[in-house]
């Protein structure tokens, strides 16, 4: 529920929370995208999540209250024109894709990236590109489950699975990703586990453990955790974006030529 507090309404609170004590933080619920009140998963939807949530940047880093805004979901609508208006207002912007893929390449030589399906494998496929990691990126498996959206009556959708997993039950979702991902090990060459949508990144804990009585010693990573992190180090180095990939419309300086 909305009026929760916001300790309630953070998602995976249950890991995501330790990277918080050292922060004075607020969650801000969002609002409703002109699409409609569900997951976001077509290019148009995340057009639409962009518009929506890039006026909600601005506001927070206009407000003088913040050092980092960390935007929270997976396919990160918005995150390139959210992080232009954080550098204009000297407020460090980190995203989930983005954390997630560079973090790991810090980590190991390749990553794959473990995901719902669907259209939402070529979005992230996208971000991949977008992000400039195509070649130490070796796959994009899914778990055979997608977002609820209007019209669906499937009562198997990954909720339930998030659900029995959490009480200790059977969870096909973490079997399948589990797989996927020693298959990412075995058949890609990924030498470091990422999650896709936010809607994946409860099953992190499960992949790792799940790897580890598999014999395989590799890092997991989701995005929550990766982006906090990311913001806490780049708020501690004093460092942000550069004013020559994110110039505003009317820069100081600039060059006459831009290298492709």
């Amino acid at each position: 529920p909305a009026d929760a507090p916001k300790i309630q309404r953070l998602l995976n609170s249950e890991f995501v929370l330790p990277h918080l004590e050292d922060v004075d933080w607020d969650l801000h619920p969002g609002t409703e995208p002109l699409y409609g009140n569900w997951s976001v998963e077509t290019r148009e939807e995340f057009a639409y999540a962009t518009t929506t949530r890039i006026a909600l940047v601005r506001e927070a880093c206009e407000s003088g209250k913040y050092n980092g805004v960390i935007l929270l979901g997976g396919g990160e609508p918005g995150f390139l024109e959210s992080r232009e208006i954080g550098r204009e207002c000297g407020v460090v912007v980190t995203a989930n894709a983005f954390s997630q893929m560079y973090l790991a390449i810090l980590l190991g030589d390749s990553f794959s990236i473990i995901d719902i399906e669907g259209v939402h494998n070529v979005y992230y496929r996208d971000l991949v590109r977008t992000h400039q990691l195509q070649d130490r990126c070796r796959s994009i498996r899914n778990i055979g489950y997608s977002l609820p959206r209007p019209g669906d009556t499937d009562p198997d959708t990954l909720t339930a699975q998030c659900e029995a997993a959490a009480k200790g039950g059977y969870s096909i979702a973490v079997e399948r990703a589990v797989d996927q991902a020693e298959a990412a090990i075995i058949e890609d060459g990924a030498e470091v586990i990422t999650l896709g949508c936010s809607m994946t990144f409860w099953l992190m804990p499960f992949i790792k453990d799940g790897l580890k009585e598999r014999g395989w010693d590799v890092p997991v990573l989701e995005g929550y955790t990766a982006a906090i992190e990311l913001a806490k180090l780049m708020v501690n180095l004093g460092v942000n974006a550069s004013g020559l990939t994110y110039m505003g419309a009317r820069p100081d300086r600039y060059r006459n030529k831009v290298n492709i």
